[in-house]
């Protein structure tokens, strides 16, 4: 029988978000309320339900980093479920951010993570059940993406879009094409193996973009099988005020 592997799920928080300010200019935007408590909170109830995770560690970045202290002992203190464990990527604004596939291999080097791992972006707000992802990437043993059908070529154009073969494999990733080539829309949810991450560092030190997290399985795909799970249900990318009211609305 294989021997069950631990997961380190990492949330990516460390952004300025100053699309949504005056909203951000004083609050990290992983913690704005939607439903009652803060964005962050819907994730990490997600990731509580992945048995296999041993920890959930968010990065920040140096600004707000007090702030996901505070919410990381009130959590604790209420749930106590997973551990959480905070990384401060040591930024102060957008002049000097490490960019999300940056903190990633931050945390990779701080910690030194040497699992499996689930990256959610700490802006996400959706509906599936993350477990069903986990189960698929599991069963699949392959490096895990997560897509959903989308009909509307004007929101395609401002996403990840991948090109699937009937297994889901990846054939073609690219992001935020003018001319869609599916109607795969790519969200910033990624499952890696731990074989995987030493190619973060490979991807970062040929000088590749380290800012949008799905820069990297954009160009993972071709150097080994990535999977997509196209999963039912919603996933809100709160990135401007009109979206946060909108998801706000939508929660209740």
């Amino acid at each position: 029988m294989e021997e069950t592997r631990t997961v380190k799920a990492i949330i990516l928080a460390a952004g300025y978000a100053t699309r949504l300010h005056p909203l951000t200019k004083d609050k990290a935007k992983a913690l704005l309320p939607v439903a009652g408590k803060p964005i962050i909170t819907h994730i990490a109830d997600e990731i509580d339900t992945l048995d296999d995770v041993d920890e959930i560690v968010v990065v920040s970045n140096h600004r707000f980093i007090h702030q996901f202290e505070r919410w990381a002992e009130e959590r604790v203190a209420a749930c106590g479920k997973k551990p959480v464990v905070l990384v401060d990527d040591g930024s102060t604004d957008d002049a000097d951010k490490l960019g999300a596939i940056g903190d990633i291999q931050y945390c990779i080097d701080k910690l030194g993570i040497d699992d499996d791992v689930v990256i959610i972006a700490g802006d996400n707000l959706f509906t599936y059940k993350l477990a069903d992802a986990h189960a698929f990437f599991r069963r699949i043993g392959e490096d895990t993406i997560l897509g959903k059908r989308i009909d509307d070529r004007d929101e395609l154009r401002r996403m990840g879009v991948a090109v699937l073969d009937a297994e889901g494999r990846v054939l073609d990733m690219v992001e935020k094409p003018q001319d869609p080539p599916s109607d795969i829309a790519i969200f910033a949810t990624y499952f890696y193996k731990r074989s995987t991450l030493p190619l973060i560092r490979r991807y970062l030190d040929a000088g590749n973009k380290p800012d949008a997290p799905g820069y990297f399985p954009s160009w993972l795909y071709r150097i080994h099988e990535v999977r997509t799970y196209v999963f039912d249900g919603e996933c809100y990318d709160i990135g401007t005020p009109k979206a946060y009211e909108q998801v706000q609305a939508l929660f209740g």
